[in-house]
């Protein structure tokens, strides 16, 4: 039986974003994820090659913005506290924008529409923590606001869960994630080497 995409069936350009003509979201990397009960089995990796994507973005001139969630104070997302800090290794430098959300979809209540409207670029490239959770919510609400997402998948990641039927594995959850976005939402690439 042959498959296709969503997006295939609408149309939609499935050619990922060049980093030069991109605003890069750089999604929840907070030590939350690094330490603590919300630990990642294997963050490092993730955080690494985000690292990678960081540096590419801001070698190739790109506008760059950081997302962090703030969960109130005492939480394992106190934005105040250094739990809820960004990971220095990708902390924002001067005249990086950072948007502080309540939502796993960055847009809601917040004003990175308005910033990655003011940014001019159609492609938005997008990678963060949660996989399944921030990045696929934000991707969508790239998507439904008119700019074409493309995430990467290896500078992302997420946790096992076993809230649904049975136990998720973190990689089951993550490359689930990506396909959910591939299929419509976005254009999904394995590294910022392939952002042309």
């Amino acid at each position: 039986m042959a498959r296709t995409t969503l997006r295939e069936l609408n149309g939609f350009d499935n050619t990922p974003a060049t980093l030069k003509d991109s605003t890069l979201v750089m999604i929840d990397y907070q030590n939350t994820y690094t330490t603590g009960v919300m630990e990642f089995e294997d963050w490092e990796p993730a955080l690494d090659a985000a690292a990678d994507l960081l540096a590419r973005a801001r070698e190739a001139g790109s506008t760059v913005i950081h997302i962090v969630n703030d969960g109130g104070e005492g939480t394992p997302y106190d934005v105040r506290a250094e739990i809820g800090q960004i990971h220095p290794t990708v902390a924002p430098i001067e005249g990086e924008a950072t948007v502080i959300k309540g939502a796993p979809n960055a847009y809601v209540g917040t004003n990175l529409g308005e910033l990655v409207g003011k940014a001019g670029n159609d492609d938005v490239v997008i990678a963060g923590f949660m996989t399944n959770m921030c990045v696929q919510f934000t991707a969508e609400g790239t998507f439904l606001a008119g700019k074409k997402p493309t995430v990467v998948a290896d500078a992302s990641a997420t946790r096992p869960l076993e809230a649904g039927i049975v136990p998720v594995s973190a990689e089951q959850l993550h490359n689930s994630a990506l396909a959910t976005i591939g299929d419509l939402y976005g254009v999904v690439v394995k590294s910022a080497a392939d952002l042309r």
